[in-house]
């Protein structure tokens, strides 16, 4: 089964690189964050002071656009060109093909979060760095992504249209990144906890702490299974369907 597995995740990532995708975003991201962390939203320089919480911050809300965008094609493509059909035929089940496109861009987003590596490099050298922090935060982004990105296959699912597909992602991961951390805030008790819990900044800002909590690990993989499922399930729908 890993086999399998394996062979659509590699297949996927080499269709990003041959596409153009993959540079395009890796781009994107390296200069949205440069430019916030060390120009506009931080004075890094002038404070010495060695942190990377700038960058987490933009990072949070820069995957939050840029994982439906490249998720958008990821089976709503197939779907539309007829493709996901030759995959079922090699004998590939649904789970192999939502899981190798799952991890295929998790591995992406991971290879532009290494190519900001080099921030934590400089920042080390102006003072001392909260090692546990940073890898927190690091730690926070890739389960924010990979939340998103099931999401985002499970969006992709849906329809056979990629801008479809990208609004849909972007309207379920609201909820997420703001909406349930407002509609939480707003209440008192037990329904605003409820809610905060939803939130996944109350959980990013947990983890990125450094702070290792049961509660964020299970709000993550709760996440990303439901949308894992959900995205198998439509698929397995639609080939039962065709």
């Amino acid at each position: 089964m890993m086999h399998k597995i394996w062979i659509i995740t590699q297949r996927e990532l080499a269709s990003f690189f041959d596409s153009l995708t993959a540079y395009v975003m890796i781009i994107l991201f390296l200069a949205l964050s440069g430019i916030f962390t060390w120009l506009v939203g931080s004075n890094i320089f002038l404070t010495g002071q060695a942190s990377l919480d700038v960058f987490f911050g933009i990072a949070f809300w820069s995957l939050f656009f840029f994982i439906p965008a490249i998720t958008m094609r990821m089976i709503a493509e197939e779907n539309r060109a007829g493709t996901i059909e030759l995959l079922i035929t090699k004998a590939v089940t649904d789970t192999q093909i939502v899981l190798g496109k799952f991890l295929a861009s998790l591995l992406l987003v991971a290879i532009a979060l290494a190519c900001t590596l080099p921030y934590y490099v400089t920042v080390s050298q102006l003072g001392n760095v909260d090692d546990g922090a940073v890898i927190g935060g690091y730690a926070g982004l890739l389960l924010l992504s990979a939340a998103y990105i099931s999401i985002g296959l499970f969006a992709s699912s849906l329809t056979t249209n990629q801008i479809v597909a990208f609004l849909v992602a972007l309207f379920i991961s609201i909820f997420f990144h703001l909406l349930f951390d407002v509609i939480g805030s707003s209440f008192t008790g037990m329904m605003g906890g409820f809610f905060s819990y939803l939130s996944i900044r109350s959980h990013f800002d947990s983890i990125s702490r450094g702070v290792v909590d049961s509660r964020d690990l299970v709000f993550f993989l709760s996440v990303i299974l439901l949308g894992l499922l959900l995205a198998q399930t439509m698929l397995s729908k639609r080939n039962w369907q065709s």
